[in-house]
């Protein structure tokens, strides 16, 4: 059985709340996972994750699923700046012990990976990424003659599946930064967040899919170039993030149980 606790307010002033789902046997030796949801930072919602959570819980994770502040009316840096808050709100609240912050590991999907490489460069957390977007700047420069649609197909009558992904891709990245401005684009590069303190990573990610596989190789050698630890797994197809996570969820798990073992032993 797993206990779930809806609209658990972290930030009152902004009224953002995230659901927990606990596992039966949670004690203090309980391990803490956070899954942060995607959908271009526009759209997807805690509640649309009901069965992952109690799947992670069922894993044997405390499991917390934010909401953070959606675009258009909230733009970048908004979502990174929630993701942020959150985990201080975690780390002071009754949910964790003092020195809970060895304990956290996460999942993010999509943009939701973005924030989460965000969050592992800085507090350390391992991590695994489902179709991460990384690179946002160069990308726009290099799509200037793309036109941006949520839906290319029906909007634009679009009928390759690479434009339809791409004018998605211009859509999403400019719902959030609200302008073409380059300086706030390298922002969101995951190129340009500080690794100080990354720790464990894997990465998922389809062969064909929306996030362009060249930029996460790319991604891997800059990480590699700092001598950090990274896993890449390229997987058949092109899904993105949701549409393979039913198939990954488990191997994703091991990833971070593996971890866990070595903190452990460390």
């Amino acid at each position: 059985m797993v206990l779930i606790k809806k609209d658990i307010v972290y930030d009152q002033s902004k009224n953002l709340k995230t659901d927990i789902y606990f596992p039966n046997d949670t004690s203090s030796k309980t391990k803490i996972l956070i899954f942060w949801h995607g959908g271009g930072w526009f759209r997807g919602s805690k509640d649309d994750l009901k069965k992952i959570g109690i799947h992670l819980a069922n894993a044997g994770f405390m499991t917390l699923i934010p909401d953070y502040r959606l675009a258009p009316k909230y733009l970048f840096p908004c979502a990174h700046q929630d993701s942020d808050d959150f985990i201080h709100w975690l780390l002071n609240s009754r949910y964790t012990d003092e020195d809970d912050i060895k304990n956290i590991v996460q999942i993010g999907a999509s943009v939701g990976g973005n924030m989460a490489l965000y969050l592992a460069g800085k507090y350390g957390f391992p991590t695994v990424t489902w179709s991460a977007p990384l690179e946002f700047s160069n990308w726009i420069k290099n799509h200037a003659n793309t036109i941006p649609s949520k839906d290319g197909a029906n909007e634009l009558g679009l009928s390759d599946p690479h434009q339809i992904r791409e004018a998605f891709y211009k859509y999403f990245t400019l719902a959030y930064i609200g302008s073409e401005d380059n300086s706030l684009l390298e922002k969101i590069d995951a190129s340009n967040f500080d690794f100080s303190n990354l720790k464990q990573l894997k990465m998922i990610n389809s062969a064909d899919e929306l996030t362009p596989l060249a930029s996460v190789l790319d991604f891997i050698q800059f990480l590699a170039s700092q001598n950090h630890e990274v896993e890449l797994l390229v997987i058949k197809g092109t899904g993105h993030a949701m549409d393979y996570a039913q198939d990954y969820l488990d191997e994703s798990l091991d990833f971070l149980y593996q971890t866990i073992k070595r903190q452990d032993k460390a």
